[in-house]
């Protein structure tokens, strides 16, 4: 037995026996047989939570598990495979239950979803007036967060600007500003302008337009799709 006068560690493992003969001449159940056997201290038998009952093994990864599920992560058999990984030793369902009363709590509020890129480029595009207080807080968080971000809308403000008050004499100094900045996508957009260089600044300079033309080019596709698949030979002496 544990205790008593000068019983070492080792007194603690030489239980005779352990399995049923064990515990038939001590008068004990074999589990509690094996218990003794194997501890090398003690220690390790008594209960030193101070509630009477051992700790449980999972009670080791309390803090890496209260991490995880604040961190969003509330799937038990994930974090039953994780701690695992780390060297628990229980059962899945002592993860489970353990987790059990945490979902019972209040749920813990997740970070928000990243932007789609169809909703970070229309607040790029689009004019800034027209954004609302909730589409510039992203647009600055962004812009604030990645400078490159914040180079490109600088750049594409400035394009805008030049569209809409016809100001293509400053063409060549945007797309100077454009090189100048580590801007790969803008590199190969500039890249193109200078390939026919007077039309585009024609373009951003002249009050002409080609829009009418091009209406009317929208117009006949449209009723090209219009018209597909419903003309047969029975028409052709008729036209």
């Amino acid at each position: 037995m544990v205790g008593g006068g000068g019983d070492s560690a080792g007194d603690v493992g030489a239980v005779p026996g352990s399995g049923s003969d064990g515990g038939r001449e001590l008068d004990l159940a074999r589990n509690t047989v094996r218990r003794f056997a194997h501890v090398t201290s003690p220690e390790e038998l008594l209960a030193n939570t101070g509630t009477g009952k051992r700790p449980r093994a999972i009670e080791e990864f309390a803090c890496y598990l209260q991490q995880r599920w604040e961190q969003g992560c509330t799937n038990a058999e994930q974090l039953y495979q994780e701690i695992k990984a780390m060297g628990y030793r229980g059962k899945g369902n002592a993860v489970r239950e353990y987790l059990r009363p945490w979902r019972t709590q209040t749920t813990i509020a997740l970070p928000p979803a990243p932007p789609t890129v169809r909703q970070a480029t229309g607040w790029f595009l689009r004019n800034p007036d027209s954004l609302d207080t909730d589409e510039l807080q992203h647009l600055q968080a962004l812009t604030t967060t990645c400078p490159a971000l914040a180079a490109l809308r600088d750049h594409v403000r400035a394009l805008a600007h030049m569209m809409l008050r016809l100001g293509g004499d400053g063409l060549e100094q945007w797309m100077n500003a454009v090189e100048a900045d580590d801007l790969p996508e803008l590199h190969c957009f500039v890249t193109g302008l200078r390939r026919d260089f007077d039309a585009a600044k024609a373009g951003l300079t002249l009050a002409h337009s080609s829009g009418k033309v091009e209406g009317h080019v929208n117009r006949i596709k449209m009723l090209k799709r219009q018209i597909y698949g419903r003309a047969n030979p029975d028409l052709l002496p008729q036209s």
